[in-house]
């Protein structure tokens, strides 16, 4: 057994060995030309060494093209890691509106940082404004970059309530995210039915149980 450069352990008849420093360098310099932060041929190279590890000849046919299916995959779910969710916050809308603003139900899909598996579900977020408003759709797309990465729930759900709170100035931010984990529904404990709910308050939403308390109605008075 032999190392590369990159620290990656080899067997003389790994996968990995098929993979050349040659071939693979010259792509890597390719995609930092390219602004891309994504070293794709070494994420192919491991899931080429995933795929032999469990049994499987990543050779064959339905396998061949398997760990660049892989590598463009994890681009996308991770592309939040090279962006920046403040870049949707910058323009607001002076407005004299000083009641909640709540977007409901917005679709999420985000990977467990502990098994690499995806958590699917929704965010509910408000906030009362001081001022200015920011467009509705801004509020999905921070959402859609905070979501792509590696994390845990409960972080997320911290992370995208401390953003609203300081870019909007805002005088109160509620977030609440539920959603079903993969990884304890069709692996461990395989609860199908099982949903987790997280939520962060901020300002107003956490010291005022009547906002709180309003807040929570609407997003569950309907159920």
């Amino acid at each position: 057994m032999e190392s590369d450069q990159d620290g990656v352990a080899q067997h003389e008849d790994s996968p990995l060995s098929h993979v050349t420093r040659s071939e693979v360098e010259p792509r890597r310099a390719a995609a930092s030309r390219n602004g891309n932060r994504v070293d794709k041929p070494r994420i192919e190279a491991a899931v080429r060494e995933i795929l032999a590890a469990v049994g499987e000849d990543p050779d064959r046919e339905g396998l061949q093209d398997t760990p660049a299916r892989v590598a463009r995959m994890y681009a996308e779910m991770f592309a939040g890691l090279h962006q920046d969710p403040r870049a949707h916050l910058r323009r607001l809308f002076t407005q004299k509106y000083d009641e909640m603003v709540l977007v409901k139900d917005i679709h999420f899909e985000s990977m467990c940082e502990h098994h690499l598996m995806p958590f699917i579900g929704k965010a509910h977020v408000a906030y009362l404004p001081q001022g200015k408003v920011v467009g509705l759709s801004k509020i999905a797309r921070v959402i859609e970059v905070l979501a792509r990465r590696p994390q845990v729930q409960e972080k997320m759900t911290e992370d995208v309530a401390d953003l609203l709170m300081n870019e909007l100035d805002a005088r109160g931010v509620g977030v609440i995210l539920e959603a079903m984990h993969t990884c304890m529904s069709i692996r461990g404990v395989r609860k199908t039915d099982s949903v987790t709910t997280t939520s962060a308050m901020r300002g107003t939403f956490r010291t005022n149980a009547s906002t709180r308390s309003e807040l929570l109605a609407l997003v569950y008075g309907g159920r």
